[in-house]
């Protein structure tokens, strides 16, 4: 609603672009003393004291403005705007209701409204809101802006894009629009055209530090470390509390193989918070990298607070023992928690735990309880979701190594800590007796519910020079979907239709001669079996392969085949080809010496 303001109110508007703020509160204020109910120079006193931060001020102000003029529509639709900054957030949509109910036909009301529930967490009911502003005024960029992020809220992004274009086209240097448009677009895994928003942005506004923070997400998720870096400098740079660009600094530094460099944004964004679950559990996974595990495990604990490892907190009545009580004489139940990788990796604890005293009942996923039936220090196994027996205490797989202290120097390695049935693998062993030459098996991707497998997974046709190498057969151990994705340039002999648990896998891993697996399952069962194996890793590897090394201290068995620069699959394959082709060729000379 427009009105007439009398001079020199007129310039508060325009000193207030002008970031001249004491200039414009102090015209407002000679208005006042002359007129001390004057509800303009309230109303625009209390716009003053939010343009400075202070919402409580500026709704006792604009509050006072509407107590003056009780008509003046625009002053209760600001004063519903201050109450949300104030978070007084059922006054702010109290307010916005009256105004709407007493003037239905403007479009600033309903757009004031939808903000209202919007705060609130009722952004269906907001849509309708923003639809009807929008019908009253079909230039209003700003409802169409504010219904982009009640869609956006909503996950409906690609409604959500299209309202931020047609508060762009409305508005060419819609500032917010275009870093919101970017959001929406990445949540897409369009982050190219992301990226190019948040361009936009910052070309409009160079000291917008949330697209700079923005445009470092984007870049990160397409593994352009550098850019990201750069990106989030910025951010920093502009907002030195940023806490979560700090926090992705740091993960991008890990990326780039800076660990002291995280470290230091990671302990500089948990200053700022520091009750960040995310934080907390980033700095874990670097420290567990850099080998100091007994920090790594403390703070891995911080994943109960994640949502995505909820479902693993089992919320037992019995305690959850971390070590610090004696277990003799009393039975624990260990859990698994996470993936089959994992859990094939830390059952190994389950003799550590027998060994103080404990009865160890041990619960996996149904696929595993076959190969870990004879797992030492296990007295009985269940699978996951049948009835549990009675038990005393409780330790999830994946803090059982903070529970026991686990160094380095301590990992409980014990060369096939997993067996496979010795019918199955000698009647493995007569099915396999035709393939000639070297056996090795390949597993070239991982489950696609992992957030890095993309990251992890070889490209099937990238490991087209291993088929070359004399003397060697390849064998499938690739099941799912990915197992598709081998045409005809790879040949193998596939068995993997017959292959229905791990058990299953292990018989017939047992009669290669080696495996060749990314980081997945297949490799934590074949070095659980004591099978030769080799893992070939992306630049920056699970934590578990730690840094920088071609062995691995929990699998004896192991050989580590890096990539030297991020997403260089090729260079891998190279070398894990030309160890491949020194291996067979030292088998077969091996197999042509004479008997002594």
């Amino acid at each position: 609603m427009n009105v007439d303001l009398p001079p020199p109110l007129d310039q508060v508007a325009a000193l207030c672009e002008q970031g001249r703020l004491d200039e414009a509160a102090a015209i407002c204020r000679r208005t006042l003393q002359d007129s001390p109910r004057h509800g303009e120079a309230l109303q625009l006193l209390g716009l003053i004291a939010l343009q400075r931060g202070d919402a409580a001020e500026a709704v006792r102000l604009i509050g006072e403005a509407v107590a003056a003029a009780p008509r003046e529509a625009r002053y209760r639709i600001n004063l519903s705007a201050v109450l949300g900054q104030a978070e007084r957030n059922d006054e702010a949509l109290a307010t916005a209701r009256q105004v709407v109910a007493s003037h239905p036909d403007l479009s600033e009301a309903h757009n004031n409204l939808g903000s209202a529930l919007v705060r609130l967490g009722h952004c269906e009911e907001a849509l309708a809101c923003y639809d009807t502003a929008i019908g009253l005024r079909p230039d209003y960029d700003e409802a169409l802006y504010n219904r982009g992020i009640a869609l956006q809220s909503l996950g409906r992004h690609e409604a959500a894009a299209a309202s931020y274009r047609q508060a762009i086209a409305l508005q060419p240097d819609y500032v917010e629009a275009y870093n919101n448009l970017g959001v929406v677009l990445a949540a897409l895994d369009r982050c190219e055209e992301a990226i190019a928003n948040y361009d936009q942005a910052i070309a409009l506004d160079p000291e917008y530090d949330e697209a700079f923070y923005n445009r470092g997400v984007a870049l990160q998720a397409l593994e352009r470390h550098a850019a990201a870096l750069a990106s989030y400098d910025q951010a920093i740079a502009l907002r030195p509390d940023h806490a979560d660009a700090l926090k992705n600094r740091g993960m991008v530094r890990q990326a780039l193989d800076r660990h002291d460099a995280a470290l230091a944004d990671y302990a500089a964004s948990l200053a700022l918070r520091p009750d960040h679950a995310p934080t907390h559990f980033s700095r874990s996974l670097c420290l567990l990298q850099s080998g100091d595990l007994q920090g790594g495990w403390r703070e891995y604990e911080w994943r109960w607070r994640m949502p995505q490892f909820q479902p693993g907190l089992r919320g037992f009545d019995q305690p959850l023992w971390l070590g610090g009580e004696p277990l003799a004489g009393r039975t624990i139940l260990l859990h698994a928690e996470q993936g089959m990788g994992d859990t094939l990796q830390f059952c190994r604890y389950a003799a550590a735990v027998a060994a103080r005293g404990a009865t160890v009942v041990l619960e996996v996923p149904a696929p595993l309880t076959r190969p870990l039936a004879g797992l030492a220090g296990v007295a009985r196994i269940v699978a996951r979701g049948e009835p549990l027996p009675p038990f005393d205490l409780h330790c999830p797989l994946m803090s059982l190594p903070l529970a026991l202290g686990t160094t380095l120097p301590t990992i409980p390695v014990t060369p096939g800590y997993l067996t496979a049935d010795p019918a199955e693998v000698a009647a493995w062993r007569q099915r396999l007796a035709a393939i000639p030459g070297m056996r090795v098996g390949l597993a070239w991707a991982g489950s696609p519910d992992m957030a890095q497998n993309r990251l992890r997974s070889v490209p099937p046709e990238a490991l087209v020079p291993l088929a070359a190498i004399p003397g060697v057969s390849l064998v499938s151990l690739q099941k799912g979907d990915a197992a598709a994705e081998a045409g005809a340039p790879l040949p193998l002999h596939d068995f993997t239709d017959e292959l229905y648990d791990f058990a299953d896998t292990a018989a017939l891993v047992a009669n290669l001669d080696l495996v060749i697996s990314v980081c997945t399952s297949v490799a934590h069962l074949a070095g659980g079996l004591g099978r030769p194996v080799w893992v070939p890793l992306h630049f920056n590897a699970c934590w578990r392969w730690l840094r920088r090394r071609e062995d691995s201290p929990w699998y004896p068995t192991a050989r580590l085949f890096r990539q030297t620069a991020p997403g260089d699959w090729d260079g891998v394959v190279a070398s894990v080809a030309a160890a491949l082709r020194d291996h067979a060729g030292g088998r077969d000379r091996a197999s042509e010496a004479p008997s002594p």
